[in-house]
């Protein structure tokens, strides 16, 4: 076996598979584990994805978020053991690749469209009919008839 073919191998066993679909401006929360002494907790980042970089074993995204009147930018690996959960908030509409100049950007300039009619999580194309369901053939109905006791009596 050929040294690249080794390497991608071990690449492709690395690989994350329950990774949800985002783009660049859309919200997201991270959970992520952190580890103090010997004690492990997830902590949640949400914020905004600014740039997604690399492919395979080594793609990245950035996101960035204000919080307490500063800004935060954070860098993480997509692959990595340390992120538990990725899940996407609200889908951005935007018209670029890189949205660096949220970096400096306050109030409303600071905002993302929201994509309207994105879909939430991965689910299969809706159904579409074109006609309508056939109908069911109605049976003749059969009249009950009430047992005597019940029925009134005329004084």
């Amino acid at each position: 076996m050929s040294r690249d073919a080794l390497l991608e191998e071990i690449e492709t066993s690395q690989l994350r598979g329950e990774i949800p679909h985002f783009n660049v401006g859309d919200t997201i929360k991270v959970h992520i584990r952190i580890i103090e002494g010997d004690k492990e907790r997830i902590q949640v980042f949400t914020g905004t994805v600014i740039a997604r970089k690399g492919s395979g074993l080594s793609e990245t995204f950035s996101m960035y978020r204000v919080a307490y009147g500063a800004g935060m930018e954070r860098v993480f690996s997509l692959h990595s053991p340390r992120i538990a959960k990725i899940e996407v908030v609200r889908s951005g509409k935007v018209r670029r690749a890189k949205l660096y100049y949220l970096r400096g950007a306050a109030g409303k300039a600071a905002k993302v469209k929201e994509k309207i009619g994105a879909r939430k999580g991965k689910k299969g194309p809706a159904l579409v009919e074109d006609a309508p369901p056939p109908q069911k053939e109605e049976s003749p109905q059969v009249e009950e008839k009430k047992p005597e006791d019940e029925t009134p009596k005329s004084e």
